[in-house]
């Protein structure tokens, strides 16, 4: 498997490997998640605890916790204390953005929710280790505990890593997730720039005709396979309280298995797009788009294969690891204002018309490609077809590498 590099912040970035591990291996990672799971549960019995009676249950009092349930069980010393520890940093953080939202009197269905016990066989194994808790040798990870994994090195990390992530997915494969510090890595100056409008019926529309991505539809493509497999789900269904039989294992595994491959073809289709248009532009001004809305829309289904959030986070990243300079555009408006003159239309356009004519200054042209434009000319910058004049509307944040200055 091909590693993959994903950001997790201005400063880190994410590197995974598929792990090649032994039964003996398998047994101490499970063993070890076993006592993670637990101390999980504890947590969320302790949380509920204190928000009932009004108390404090921040990380210092859960890391005494820890400490007293070490001390009284043996089980507990048996494992490592650093995937423990940061388990409950976990739960905490997990916690504190919940009481967050609930102290913001945020919606039902905007609040992250408190964190809930994880049950046995619906929760995957995940356990954080600190550089205390792991190191590398002769290409194998060496974990706390004395568990010992072969690593599928695809490529070499670019630095010593912080931290370790190691977890299994619904398919029972385990990887390790490594935190190394970002690093630029230059390209050469194109003196280009380029604008990006977010769609349905292209996934990105863009100033350059060369660099649209057009709607890769690799859900639609699979519909097909995934219903059959569905339906052999359902008929296979065991009763509550039941076991599932081989059969509706079997068809459990193969559903899993589809959408995985799906969801690894959006984000190889959105990661070489974005590494072509970054390659080609020095500065990308991009519509700072959410499709968190479109979800309870008709057009749900198309928009989550068109997969914009993760597009959008690869082209983000990509611009990140090679130094180019980004805007995030307000998408307010963007698609009533003029590129060639700024004049705003009185009324929104319906989705059903695809062409913009401007009533002020007479221009023409597809409705997609005049908000790409847009996006330019809200972010300053000086295409070719577009003035540097500012449109109307909310301001363009930039997004650049600290230490690189913005010409």
């Amino acid at each position: 498997m091909t590693s993959k590099g994903q950001a997790e912040d201005a400063g880190h970035a994410r590197y995974s490997y598929r792990l090649r591990v032994s039964s003996t291996a398998r047994t101490a990672l499970e063993a070890e998640w076993a006592r993670c799971r637990w101390i999980w549960n504890e947590c969320c019995a302790r949380s509920k605890k204190a928000y009932a009676e009004e108390e404090k249950c921040g990380p210092a009092r859960l890391d005494k916790m820890l400490t007293e349930a070490r001390t009284a069980n043996a089980c507990l010393r048996a494992g490592s204390s650093v995937p423990q520890q940061q388990i409950i940093r976990d739960f905490a953080m997990s916690r504190a953005e919940a009481l967050k939202d609930i102290k913001a009197r945020l919606p039902q269905q905007q609040r992250a929710g408190m964190p809930k016990c994880k049950k046995k066989h619906a929760a995957d194994p995940s356990l954080n280790y600190t550089q205390r808790g792991f190191r590398l040798k002769d290409g194998r990870l060496h974990l706390a505990g004395g568990i010992v994994l072969s690593v599928v090195w695809s490529r070499d990390l670019p630095k010593p890593p912080s931290s370790v992530r190691v977890y299994r997915d619904s398919l029972g494969h385990w990887y390790a997730s490594f935190v190394v510090a970002a690093t630029i890595e230059a390209l050469p100056a194109t003196g280009r720039d380029i604008g990006i409008d977010w769609g349905v019926k292209e996934t990105a529309t863009t100033t350059s005709d060369a660099h649209d991505l057009p709607h890769a539809q690799h859900g639609k493509n699979a519909a097909q396979r995934l219903a059959c497999y569905q339906r052999m789900m359902a008929r296979r269904k065991p009763k509550r309280g039941q076991a599932g039989s081989k059969g509706y294992r079997e068809a459990k595994r193969h559903t899993a298995k589809l959408h995985k491959k799906v969801a690894r073809r959006r984000e190889d289709t959105g990661r070489k797009w974005a590494k072509k248009v970054v390659r080609d532009h020095d500065r990308l001004a991009v519509e700072d788009f959410r499709p968190k809305f479109l979800a309870q829309s008709t057009m749900a289904r198309k928009v989550t294969d068109a997969a914009i959030g993760a597009t959008k986070r690869a082209l983000i990243h990509m611009a990140r690891k090679h130094g180019r300079e980004l805007h995030l555009v307000h998408p307010a408006h963007t698609t009533m204002d003029c590129a060639q003159c700024g004049a705003r239309t009185k009324h929104a356009l319906p989705l059903s018309e695809r062409t913009y004519a401007c009533t002020a200054c007479g221009a023409v042209s597809s409705r997609d490609k005049n908000s790409a434009r847009v996006m330019l000319v809200r972010a300053g910058l000086n295409p070719a077809g577009a003035d540097r004049v500012r449109a109307d509307g909310p301001p363009a944040r930039s997004q650049r590498e600290p230490g690189i200055p913005i010409p």
